[in-house]
Formats: structure tokens, C-alpha cells, sequence
């Protein structure tokens, strides 16, 4: 029996709601879903929408779940928590998986289910929304433009927008860890914010200061490209910048449970997310560059819509495809399963080559 039903898993967190809001748009009807009742069922009853309330540690109700089901997008962070339950469930029961994860250990761990989901005849494919379609389809236009690159360099900001509820905690959870990039193929882990410098946005009126940080790109542009030398770099103030650098001096005490209750509960007051108006008037600004052994560069850069809107939509592009059976059976990244124009099927994206 031929399966066409979505389930949206964590439909009640801010990004998950955006998506549900936007499905109609694209002409989905996904089945909304979560561990709150009371959250889940009222977001459906609004939008008309049918629902499901199932625990992802209650392995048999899952995979209960997902037997009539072809595609979950799992919008529940934090990953590192959801990501294995659900994608056991989606081996299980032959159901392509989706999600919105940014952490670069997850990426690792879901690309080891690669020959597990090929005999399921399924795709994986994390990392569907900000993180890491733009960046992950920016680093194969460029691999196109030098075929021979050996070095990628990405740069990102956010202009004008915050960070979601969801996101600071998940966010939480990685305080006090390294950061990393990738070196001669290999993952390789440094401070976090080792490197800064200043990257101008084409656009933006003055340069913005930027750090490395471990973003999924560190995985999937190795799996787009082949790229062996990646680094990754977002916005940040630079006066925290510097603050952070001396970070391996309080690092154990981040990693502790009484600081991590105390961070968790101020997290706990900030609102949702970003509101609409601030969503319409911010931008997300990406710069990209490879060099090859020979010292030949290419650089390009990407304006997309604010970060959480650009989540909505392209996970909402990806789902349509696989709905319509288009997919690669196996681990994919946005850009290996859909190529590097993937992103500008998404309104109000403009890519630029650099001359």
C-alpha cells in the first residue's frame, strides 16, 4: 500500500509551528504531533489539522505511529536527545526522515544509519532547514565553480532576527564543548571561536565580525563536495568573541548541572521565538569561498529570508519532493540528494558569484 502521509513530530515548539502553518502553502496536510496533549491538539483544532500524541521513549507507540506514515519531520530538539529514537522508528518502519538539526556530532551519528536506510529504502536527510540548506548548497555551487577546491570557508548572519526558545536550550546543552573543523578529511576539534575576522555581506553596509564555530557544514559539505578542508564561521559580537576565547578556564564549570539550571531557567522566560514582523524585516547573509592547491579562489554569496522562515519553507520544499517521490535512498545532505539550485527554489533568495 502506497503511504503519503507526514507526520510533523514536536509540531508545538516554535519552528515546528511555523511549518504547520505554512504546510497549506505548499499543499501538505501533515499529521501534527508531540508529547503535549494539551499544545498539539489545540494547534490542530486551529488549523484543522489531524494529530497524534506519542512519547519518543515509548518504542512500540512510534513505530504504532508510523506504520501508515511515508515522511516524519522531526522538529523536536534536542537532537542529540531525539534524533536516535526517531530515526530507529523510521528504519523500522520504512519512513523517510527529515529534521531541522544544526549539531555536527548528529549529522555524524545519523550518516552511520546510511546502509541501514538503504535497505529500508528510505532517505535521511538532517539538517532541512536553515541548518544547513543554503550553506550546504552554497558549498556545492562553489565546488562546481573550482572542481579542484581543496579549502572551504563559509560565513553566516543572521541580521535583524533572535534565537528561538528551542534553540538557546539546544544550544545549552553544548556549553562548555569544543569547536571544530575539518581537516585533510578528518573532524578535528579546537577551542570554540579560535579563529575571527571580518566578511562583507554584498548589501550590507558595513563589515560584519565573525567567529568559527562547529556548524553542520563541517559535515555535510565533506559528504556535498568532497571538500577536505572546511572551516565555519558565524556573526557574532566582538567583544564576546573575546570573552570567549578564555572560555577553557570556566569550561567546567558550564558543564555543571547547577549552572546549567540556572542558564535553562532564564532560558525558560525568553518568548518563543521571533514574531512575524521581525521575521519579515530580517535577512540571513551567507559568503562562501574555496581555493585550490594552486591558490585559485571563487567566492560567492547568498541573501536569503530570516533564518526561521527559510526553515519552514525548505523543509516544506524537501517534504513536497519526497512526497512526490523524489529522493535517494540512503544518507543524503540538502544538496546531494537535490543539488545546489535546491535553494533557489525558495522566494527571495538571490546568489551572487564574486568576481
Amino acid at each position: 500500500m502506497q503511504r503519503n502521509n507526514i507526520l510533523l513530530y514536536g509540531a508545538n515548539g516554535y519552528t515546528g509551528e511555523l511549518i504547520a502553518r505554512y504546510a497549506a502553502q505548499y499543499g501538505l496536510q501533515p499529521i501534527l504531533a508531540g508529547r503535549n496533549k494539551a499544545a498539539v491538539e489545540a494547534l490542530a483544532k486551529e488549523l484543522q489539522l489531524p494529530f497524534r500524541i506519542v512519547e519518543l521513549h515509548d518504542s512500540n507507540a512510534l513505530k504504532n505511529a508510523l506504520e501508515d506514515i511515508a515522511l516524519v519531520i522531526q522538529a523536536a530538539g534536542p537532537y542529540h536527545i531525539t534524533a536516535q529514537p526517531m530515526i530507529d522508528a523510521c528504519i523500522a518502519t520504512h519512513t523517510h526522515y527529515i529534521d531541522l538539526n544544526g549539531d555536527l556530532d548528529v549529522f555524524e551519528l545519523l550518516q552511520g544509519y546510511d546502509q541501514a536506510a538503504k535497505n529500508s529504502g528510505i532517505m535521511v536527510l538532517p539538517g532541512a532547514g536553515f541548518d544547513v540548506v543554503p550553506t550546504d548548497c552554497l558549498a556545492l555551487y562553489l565546488k562546481e565553480q573550482l572542481p579542484d577546491a581543496h579549502e572551504l570557508t563559509i560565513s553566516f548572519a543572521v541580521i535583524g532576527s533572535a534565537l528561538s526558545r528551542g534553540t538557546s536550550i539546544s544550544t545549552l546543552h553544548k556549553l562548555g564543548t569544543p569547536g571544530a573543523i575539518r581537516k585533510a578529511g578528518k573532524i578535528v576539534y579546537e577551542p570554540m571561536g579560535k579563529k575571527g575576522m571580518s566578511v562583507r555581506f554584498p548589501g550590507y553596509r558595513k563589515p560584519v565580525f565573525v567567529m568559527s564555530i562547529p556548524w553542520g557544514d563541517i559535515s555535510t559539505a565533506w559528504y556535498s563536495t568532497g571538500i577536505p578542508n572546511i572551516t565555519t564561521y558565524t556573526a557574532i559580537n566582538k567583544f564576546a568573541w573575546y570573552f570567549l576565547k578564555g572560555q577553557s578556564v570556566f569550561n567546567w564549570l558550564l558543564k555543571t548541572s547547577f549552572m546549567r539550571s540556572i542558564i535553562m531557567g532564564i532560558l525558560k522566560m525568553q518568548s518563543a521565538g521571533p514574531d512575524q514582523n521581525i521575521r519579515d524585516k530580517a535577512t540571513s547573509h551567507i559568503r562562501g569561498k574555496v581555493i585550490n592547491k594552486n591558490g585559485a579562489c571563487v567566492e560567492a554569496c547568498m541573501e536569503t529570508p530570516e533564518a526561521y522562515s527559510l526553515t519552514a519553507f525548505t523543509i516544506l520544499v524537501i517534504a513536497r519532493k519526497i512526497i512526490n517521490g523524489e529522493y535517494k535512498p540512503g544518507y543524503q545532505t540538502p544538496a546531494s540528494a537535490y543539488g545546489a539550485d535546491l535553494i533557489m527554489e525558495i522566494d527571495g533568495v538571490k546568489r551572487t558569484l564574486l568576481k
